[in-house]
This record gives structure tokens, sequence and C-alpha cells, in this order.
């Protein structure tokens, strides 16, 4: 399946078809993160982080399953 964020140097580009409902996307645009779902109503909600720390890390992230336990730990203050 296609992954439904992109980025170019226009921005940030969204397929919201190809989105699941309440699945975390992210993608990286001049040096921020952000961060996309579309929830059970089918709203977009989208959120930029800027904290470098926290923008290295996601950096990193291969999977789905990988950024979800990133923000559980920084949630819970493990990073």
């Amino acid at each position: 399946m296609e992954y439904p964020v992109s980025v170019d140097e226009n921005g940030v580009n969204l397929k919201p078809e190809k989105m699941e409902k309440e699945k975390l996307y992210h993608c990286i645009f001049k040096n921020k993160a952000m961060l996309i779902f579309k929830d059970s109503q089918d709203v977009l909600n989208c959120y930029e982080i800027e904290e470098m720390d926290l923008v290295e890390q996601i950096k990193k992230i291969d999977s789905h399953d990988d950024l979800e336990k990133l923000f559980e730990d920084y949630l819970k203050g493990n990073t």
C-alpha cells in the first residue's frame, strides 16, 4: 500500500482516501515532524513537532509500531 503522506519543496502532500482511520502517519518537512491521522469521523488532524531531540528520534522510525512506541515512551518520560 502506498504511504499516504509525502513531502516536496512545496510542502506536505496528503492522500486522505488512502489513510486508515485512527492510524498515525508521519513525515519530516523543514526539520519539523508532521504527525497526521484521520479520526473515526474522517476528520484529518495534523500536529507539528519542532523539538529537535524528538524530531531526530522520529527521523529514525521505520514502522507504525515503532512510532507509537516512541510516543508512548515519550509521554511516560522514558525518552
